[in-house]
């Protein structure tokens, strides 16, 4: 989807078994990140999360979104125009639902996010379409500390 991403995503720096997985993550986040699942559009929470802060994984922290990137896209799922870095997430073919797409997984623990698409603003013109059971948000410029 984005020329600047390598096909061949790193190998996450987070790795643990089902059952770890399953132990750390509520039932709703476990079928969203680890079996791709989607929440029902507007059900999710931070869609309407709008004050300064960056949007992190909910499996391992990983820094993913800030808010200055976040946009009303329409979609009942909260959207993006850019990750907070390239290396962020990792971009993997999705041929699933008769339909061919490129799913957004978190880098660093291989969690699914949701999908991007090319009918974004400027001025990257993606959108993001996050699950918001995927993220957990902190508010605050200072965020990242």
């Amino acid at each position: 989807m984005t020329s600047a991403k390598s096909t061949t995503p790193p190998a996450p720096n987070v790795v643990k078994t089902e059952a770890e997985w399953q132990q750390k993550l509520s039932a709703a986040e476990y079928h969203v990140m680890r079996k791709a699942g989607t929440e029902r559009a507007g059900s999710g929470p931070h869609l309407d999360e709008h004050r300064d802060g960056i949007f992190l994984c909910v499996s391992c922290d990983a820094h993913l979104f800030e808010t200055n990137a976040k946009y009303e896209s329409g979609t009942g799922w909260p959207s993006f125009f850019k990750p907070i870095t390239e290396n962020a997430v990792s971009e993997h073919e999705d041929r699933g639902l008769f339909s061919r797409r490129t799913e957004i997984r978190c880098a660093n623990c291989d969690g699914h996010l949701g999908h991007v698409f090319p009918d974004g603003p400027k001025p990257t013109g993606l959108r993001y379409c996050m699950n918001g059971v995927a993220l957990k948000f902190t508010p605050g410029s200072d965020a990242d500390d």
